[in-house]
């Protein structure tokens, strides 16, 4: 048998190939890992409870729900001045131009005796046509200057009483107004630093989780805007009726003056003697 050959003697041995690493990629649920609890909504597109405003309402912070009940108690507030104050001014203000219409068709004013047959029963100008009556009864012997003067004093007493009587509660829309934003823009603040704690208490950001409170929080700033933009609407509103409404007052008030000064001079031309010259107590 023929030798070995040299170059083969001593040659090291050849060895397998090493195996491939494996690139098949195992899931998290058969490695063992099981999602959070709070991940769980955003992965099956569950919300934590019902966002509808009645919802969000009944899952807010008590601060919260408490600016809620009082801007809505505020809108109602607003709503129900509206309706009383439209009823009163519309009935106002007819009665007024019914008796501004009834001083231009009359002569004078009636005797004192004579107001009711007269019509001048109720209403704020049947008031200023009393006044100047009864000042004109109790001043028969006095100036008529004076009379006037005095006249005119207790029509202004009356105008002003009546236009204070108009604008009773209409305060309390310009309140409304421009504190109902603010409140529920507190209502607001308050949810959202509870929103804030809840998602560090979490210790998750996912929207899911964050996004129900920070909704809830800025109902109420929609609230406080439902309950203020209606209540300054109807302010300014009831601000340019009621200015309409004193003018038809001084309207009156001056055709009031004017028949009393009427009234007063053919009183005064009556009492002439006979020749012609004014008697003593006329001319004084």
């Amino acid at each position: 048998m023929a030798p070995s050959s040299p170059a083969l003697v001593g040659a090291p041995q050849e060895t397998a190939p090493a195996a491939a690493p494996s690139l098949e990629v195992t899931s998290p649920i058969e490695a063992g890992e099981v999602p959070a609890a709070d991940e769980a909504p955003a992965a099956t597109g569950a919300l934590p409870h019902d966002l509808s405003p009645w919802g969000m309402f009944l899952a807010a912070d008590y601060v919260v729900k408490a600016v809620m009940l009082g801007l809505a108690f505020a809108s109602l507030v607003t709503w129900t001045i509206w309706l009383a104050k439209v009823l009163e001014l519309a009935a106002a203000k007819r009665r007024a131009l019914a008796g501004v219409k009834r001083l231009g068709s009359t002569a004078g004013l009636p005797a004192p005796d004579g107001l009711d047959a007269a019509g001048w029963r109720r209403g704020p100008v049947a008031a200023l046509v009393r006044a100047a009556v009864e000042e004109r009864a109790k001043s028969a012997d006095l100036p008529a200057d004076g009379v006037k003067e005095r006249a005119a004093a207790a029509l202004h007493r009356i105008e002003a009483r009546a236009g204070r009587r108009m604008t009773r509660g209409t305060g309390l829309l310009a309140t409304i107004g421009s504190t109902a934003p603010f409140v529920g823009l507190f209502g607001t603040v308050w949810g959202i630093m509870n929103s804030f704690i809840g998602i560090s208490q979490a210790n998750t950001t996912n929207l899911a989780v964050v996004a129900p409170g920070i909704a809830e929080a800025l109902l109420a700033t929609a609230i406080g805007l439902v309950a203020a933009i209606p209540a300054v609407i109807i302010y300014n509103v009831f601000a340019r009726a009621i200015a309409g409404y004193k003018a038809v007052l001084s309207d009156a008030s001056a055709g009031v003056l004017q028949h009393l000064s009427r009234d007063l001079d053919r009183a005064k031309f009556a009492a002439r003697p006979a020749g012609g010259r004014p008697s003593l107590q006329a001319a004084e």
